[in-house]
């Protein structure tokens, strides 16, 4: 198969960088300065960098100073975690609670399960409902004054699923009141491109952004921390020379951050009209698949989930031979997160929403983006009714 011809359904995983962020990209690559050297080319990537990291707080309803750019999602996650619990045990001088959820992504979980074998914090996990959902008073009975930090996702990497976290940052904020913990913080990095508004709808302290899944480049995220009338609500965990406000020591990424920024603009800009197509996609590859195969179902719950997910169980083929078979014929999909599936272990989201091993081991993941159309879908299940052919 030619590049022409390969039909990409793992949008989750990463994104192609959009043709605009790539001439940007390239128009930018000659800036080579550092952005704390006081002359004039240093001068000139510092204020490039202000201008984007600017107009990403404009777009998100924060202050500039309260974005911090990371090398990616995973360090901006573990820098959520580990920053609250060094700030809370600074000021608390106890062993603090760490919330998450069972779904949460790798970088969140494998983070507080370290911490914990540190014996840094006390670790409760949240366990979801079968379509992914957190038990909201499951919660509320797990926070306590000891509860440096929750962390729930806003939406899961696997299956879509969209949290409640308007109301867990109301139950949050209620419960602290005038002190400063628990924090709660958002992997945002699925939810970003079809809610650029997303920090002013959830009301989290702390939200995690990723470039590589807006179509911009790789090696680039942000955590955006609030405030608290003026006051850091996190400690570093990175020190050294003092950048990005004192928070995240390191030369910054000039050209990665740029490229961020602009695939940030663009999708803000496309995030209605994008989130509209693809929901409209989505379904009719769901109606398809089930005309294939009747027993299929979905993993999750469509309602609550973006618009661009579908995780199926397909029961007449493994979900390993079934990518191999896919890949063969032009299609790129998944079992599940990126992070995980080269060992191809049952996904651990799967599980959690009690879906039993066999069915997990029946699983695949499509996820849809710009680049997909009506003509991809149709070759897809096009393939899909090949494939069932091939395996009876």
């Amino acid at each position: 198969m030619t590049k022409k011809q390969t039909i990409y359904l793992d949008y989750a995983s990463t994104t192609p960088i959009d043709p605009v962020v790539q001439r940007y990209f390239g128009e930018k690559y000659s800036i080579f300065g550092n952005p704390g050297s006081t002359h004039s080319i240093g001068q000139e990537a510092s204020r490039l960098i202000f201008e984007s990291r600017r107009k990403l707080s404009d777009m998100l309803g924060v202050n500039y100073e309260e974005i911090i750019y990371t090398s990616g999602a995973t360090e901006a996650n573990n820098l959520a975690l580990r920053g609250a619990v060094k700030k809370y045990s600074y000021q608390k001088k106890e062993r603090p609670r760490v919330i998450v959820s069972d779904i949460e992504h790798e970088s969140i979980l494998e983070t507080a399960r370290d911490m914990e074998r540190e014996g840094l914090i006390d670790l409760k996990i949240i366990p979801v409902k079968n379509d992914g959902v957190i038990d909201i008073s499951q919660l509320k009975n797990l926070i306590t004054k000891e509860t440096a930090v929750v962390s729930i996702m806003y939406a899961n990497n696997e299956i879509g699923t969209i949290e409640p976290v308007r109301e867990i940052s109301k139950l949050i904020t209620g419960f602290r009141k005038k002190n400063d913990f628990p924090l709660f913080h958002t992997d945002a990095v699925q939810g970003f491109q079809f809610n650029p508004e997303i920090l002013k709808e959830c009301g989290a302290d702390m939200i995690t952004l990723s470039s590589h899944k807006i179509y911009g480049p790789k090696g680039i995220g942000a955590l955006v921390v609030k405030k608290n009338n003026g006051k850091e609500i996190i400690k570093p965990i990175l020190t050294g020379g003092g950048q990005e406000f004192g928070m995240r020591s390191g030369t910054e990424n000039i050209i990665g951050i740029l490229g961020f920024g602009k695939a940030a603009e663009i999708s803000h800009k496309k995030s209605k009209s994008e989130s509209a197509r693809l929901s409209k996609l989505r379904n009719k590859l769901w109606a398809g698949i089930k005309k294939i195969e009747k027993k299929a179902e979905i993993n999750g719950d469509l309602k609550k989930s973006l618009p661009n997910f579908l995780n199926v169980y397909i029961p007449f083929i493994k979900s390993e031979e079934m990518l191999i078979q896919l890949d063969r014929r032009g299609i790129i999909s998944s079992a599940g997160s990126a992070c995980s599936t080269r060992s191809m272990k049952p996904s651990h989201v799967l599980k959690a929403i009690g879906l039993p091993k066999e069915k997990a081991e029946k699983s695949i993941r499509f996820t849809l983006g710009r680049q997909t159309t009506e003509s991809d879908i149709k070759k897809t299940l096009k393939a899909l009714t090949d494939i069932k052919k091939v395996t009876n």
